[in-house]
């Protein structure tokens, strides 16, 4: 195993408002590697947080993102979703492929029961587990990701498809999940999908979905995040943002602060939005009724497709091309 300490090296940006100098969000790099390495995804507990990428790579940090180590995996798939929560984390990836962190710090194959992409997953505290992925994968398991099975509900019906583009057998991929201790739980994956759980992935209901036209198809939404208090973001294709107040029983499509595709998303109670994706990353500071573009670093010809917030709330961490992780200082 070896370290990656890299400098902070990225300056500060400023903006002028109403005549006075107001700081703006500042990007700073905190690690990097070369650039056919690539980082898919990060989760945080804490100050405790994964990042995983190509080849099977799992970076760990125990400082709230400051800095970042090489775990040892048992596998070069690409991992694509990961999820900690206390001493138990779960990453899944290319194949079907699911990794579990064990007590011992090793991280062990299991298996999943399908060979479909995953490319997400949530665990809570009481150990129960939902992982996402491609042509309808959607997977539950109740021993912290030992285990699973199918948990997804009837694709027919799901969505309006006045143009016959779907076909019968149409099952969506789905490329994020969330799950509370309480057992509520959230998806979001192909046509504006989003569906919401009560009782920890048994069941679902859909809170939106799009449909197929003569014009075409709905977006799709990539990224998903879940506040406490019932207000939520997804995000997706071509700027597509979703916002809910009501814990996800309905969904509001919010003017496009950009055409880029939106790949992540990380909201807290105090308003902050953060939204990552294709050459841009935007930043909300009053519940997603206003962004702004986040600047420098390589935001503008790179692309981070990851994004959590760590112990502190104030300084969210992105992850995604040549193995880059940032840290959106406020």
């Amino acid at each position: 195993m070896h370290a990656r300490r890299i400098p902070a090296v990225v300056a500060a940006l400023s903006l002028l408002c109403a005549g006075a100098v107001v700081a703006a969000p500042t990007p700073v790099e905190v690690a990097s590697g070369i650039p056919h390495e690539a980082l898919f995804a990060v989760d945080f507990d804490g100050a405790t947080g994964y990042a995983v990428g190509a080849g099977g790579e799992i970076l760990a940090s125990t400082d709230g993102g400051a800095t970042w180590t090489r775990e040892e995996t048992p596998t070069r798939l690409s991992m694509l979703g990961v999820s900690v929560r206390g001493d138990r984390a779960i990453a899944v990836g290319q194949m079907g492929a699911v990794l579990v962190r064990g007590g011992d710090g090793r991280w062990t194959e299991v298996q999943s029961g399908t060979e479909e992409r995953l490319f997400g997953v949530d665990v809570n505290g009481d150990g129960v587990a939902l992982a996402v992925g491609a042509f309808g994968a959607l997977l539950r398991s109740t021993d912290g990701g030992r285990t699973w099975a199918s948990s997804a509900p009837a694709w027919p019906g799901t969505f309006k498809d006045t143009a016959g583009r779907l076909g019968d057998f149409f099952e969506p991929s789905m490329y994020a999940v969330q799950l509370a201790d309480d057992g509520r739980a959230w998806v979001v994956g192909e046509l504006g999908l989003a569906l919401r759980s009560e009782d920890g992935g048994v069941s679902w209901t859909v809170g939106h979905a799009g449909e197929s036209s003569v014009d075409g198809v709905d977006p799709t939404l990539f990224g998903l995040d879940m506040r406490a208090d019932g207000v939520g973001f997804a995000v997706g294709q071509e700027g597509y943002i979703l916002k809910t107040t009501d814990d996800g029983a309905s969904w509001t499509a919010i003017e496009r602060p950009t055409h880029a595709n939106l790949l992540d998303v990380s909201a807290t109670g105090d308003g902050t939005v953060l939204a990552t994706g294709m050459r841009d990353m935007l930043l909300s500071t009053d519940h997603g009724n206003n962004w702004e573009r986040v600047r420098g670093a390589d935001i503008a010809t790179g692309w981070y497709s990851g994004v959590a917030h760590a112990q502190d709330r104030n300084a969210p961490l992105a992850v995604g091309n040549a193995a880059r992780i940032l840290r959106v200082e406020m």
